[in-house]
Parts: C-alpha cells; structure tokens; sequence
C-alpha cells in the first residue's frame, strides 16, 4: 500500500468550517451581501443549524454553536481572531462593486503581492481575503469607478 498515493488521490477539497452566533445574520452576510449559495443545510425544529454555502469553485461551511447539550460551544473571546480565508479569483475588483453594490463594506482594494486584494470581516469576525492577479504596481489603491 503506497500511502502517499492513496492520500493524493482520496483528498479533495478542504473548507473552511466557521462556528457562528447568529446564523440568520451570517446567512444574510454569505448569501444576500456576498452571493453565496447554501448547497447543504441540517435543521433542528424548523431552524437552520449548519449549512454548506458555495461561491464559484469555493465553499464554507457554518453551524450555529449549541448552546446546551452536545456539540461546539462557542469559545471565550472574540470570534475569528487570527482566522484569515483567501479566495483566489478571477476579478476580485469586481467582488468589492458587487459586495459595495449589496450594502456590505469592504476594504479599498489594494495591490499587495501582484494580487489585487479586498477584504471583509463576516460578523463573527472571521476575515475574508478576495485576490486576483494584476500588473498593477505594488501597493496600488483601487479608484472607484464615477
């Protein structure tokens, strides 16, 4: 048995899998702000508890944190610290209109590393990096179109 081999191919996609505090809120934030759409869900008693959101080739999962019996419960301090997600796109520019456009507020593009990068905090907190490559000098701030 080559294990190598076998893990090469039995892997295939890592997701990130976020705990949230109010799902009707981080539902809003993916779906209406960002345009996710949910692919998988589990309910409890009519209310949505986890889902699999995707955008493009990418997806993240979210589950509410219990609040009695077992499960995840929602850890001390603040949610998302340190967590950083980055989505490799094709026109992260035209993320940050479309997010604009949706009432979500968006960092001002920058370039950074030859990328185009906008960002976003969910409302657990958890940071979301949009990239796309570019010529553009380093350190370039986008300009909003008039």
């Amino acid at each position: 048995m080559n294990l190598e081999s076998d893990s090469n191919q039995n892997v295939k996609q890592a997701i990130p899998f976020f705990g949230v505090t109010d799902m009707a809120e981080s539902v809003r934030f993916y779906v209406v702000g960002l345009g996710f759409k949910i692919i998988h869900r589990w309910e409890v008693d009519g209310a949505l508890r986890w889902c699999w959101m995707e955008l493009g080739g990418a997806a993240i999962m979210l589950q509410t944190f219990f609040k009695e019996g077992q499960g995840p419960w929602r850890p001390e301090g603040k949610l998302g610290q340190g967590v950083t997600i980055s989505f490799q796109c094709h026109d992260a520019l035209a993320i940050y209109n479309e997010a604009t456009h949706r009432g979500l507020n968006p960092s001002r593009p920058f370039v950074g590393n030859g990328m185009w990068v906008t960002t976003l905090f969910d409302p657990d907190g958890y940071q979301l990096e949009f990239e796309s490559p570019t010529d553009q000098p380093e350190e370039t701030e986008y300009i909003d179109p008039v």
